[in-house]
């Protein structure tokens, strides 16, 4: 395969098919962290939420019976990172890398332990989303580009494509335009002006953090039961750790956070389409140095941006009441 193979619409294709695991983190984390809690365990939660939804998808061969349950066990680690960083003040930092470290062990014992399959579940088969045909995409397949967009780009995906799509402008409208909104940002700008005026900051970040929670389930559904089709071991590769990144991208704001989602999946889109191709001067590059492609840009992201973001000014900090 040459370089001049290579098309553009394919690497759109798979932008749009690659988002969705971005998104959905990256929207449960802006709730979290808009109310003032660091949610660092954004990975911990996808891995988790993926091998219970796969499994649970397996056994029942219903996708949307694995969808509640990965969201079910993702909404008690939520509630377990709140617990332990709301309630009990503790660091916020490591209870995320501690929720990480965590389900990067557990699900590969217990996916071994019930399956025997080396730490993965076997493969979903009829028991996977697949994707939505739109009404007359056969009609318009053949005409040039209108039928590409819309059969290829627009149409042709899972439902989980069109939620993550569609969540953006939802997220925005309630944080911006609600005052369940205006409460949330308040505790994480100055939780203690949001308690004099009656709001209770450990209730709303509560609250955060189960919506965060309902969220990331999404992602660890969509990673196993539509792209993959099983679980394999630390099968996220760090999906929670470029929602994060993406977040810092959009300044804590959903439009810009959804463009950061979207340039990643973009870059993720072109490390698969450019692997096995001859590059003009370059020629072949190792498989191994293609797969550094999202992770370079997420670093060369997070050093020319950090410094001109702004985050909420009590992120991480525990809030306790005055007397």
């Amino acid at each position: 395969m040459t370089f001049e193979d290579l098309h553009i619409g394919s690497i759109l294709v798979s932008t749009v098919r690659n988002a969705p695991v971005l998104i959905f983190a990256g929207m449960a984390g802006l709730f979290a962290e808009r109310s003032g809690v660091i949610d660092i365990g954004l990975e911990g939660k996808i891995l988790a939420s993926a091998f219970v939804s796969a499994a649970v998808a397996f056994a029942t061969q219903n996708p949307w019976y694995g969808v509640a349950a990965g969201m079910l066990v993702s909404v008690l680690l939520a509630t377990l990172q709140g617990y332990v960083a709301i309630s009990q003040k503790g660091n916020q930092l490591v209870a995320g890398i501690a929720i990480n470290i965590a389900m990067s062990g557990l699900t590969f014992v217990v996916a071994q332990f019930f399956f025997q399959q080396g730490g993965r579940t076997p493969d979903l088969g009829q028991a996977r989303l697949f994707d939505v045909v739109l009404p007359g995409s056969a009609a318009v397949e053949d005409i040039p580009f209108v039928g590409w967009l819309y059969a290829h780009l627009i149409g042709g995906h899972s439902v989980l494509v069109y939620l993550a799509f569609a969540l953006v402008p939802l997220v925005h409208w309630v944080l911006y335009h609600t005052s369940f909104g205006l409460r949330l940002r308040a505790c994480g700008e100055n939780p203690h002006a949001a308690d004099a005026a009656g709001v209770s900051v450990e209730r709303q970040r509560y609250i955060a953090m189960l919506i965060a929670g309902v969220l990331c389930s999404f992602s660890g559904a969509y990673l196993a039961i539509v792209q993959s089709g099983f679980f394999l071991r630390d099968m996220s590769a760090g999906a929670g750790y470029l929602a994060l990144t993406a977040m810092v991208f959009g300044n804590w704001r959903p439009l810009y956070t959804f463009l950061g989602c979207l340039m990643f999946g973009f870059f993720g889109a072109v490390q698969i389409q450019i692997e096995g191709v001859d590059l003009p001067l370059v020629g072949r590059l190792p498989g191994s140095l293609i797969q550094m492609v999202p992770y370079v840009v997420t670093v060369i992201v997070l050093a020319g941006l950090m410094a001109k973001s702004v985050a909420p000014k009590a992120l991480g900090t525990p809030f306790v009441k005055s007397r």
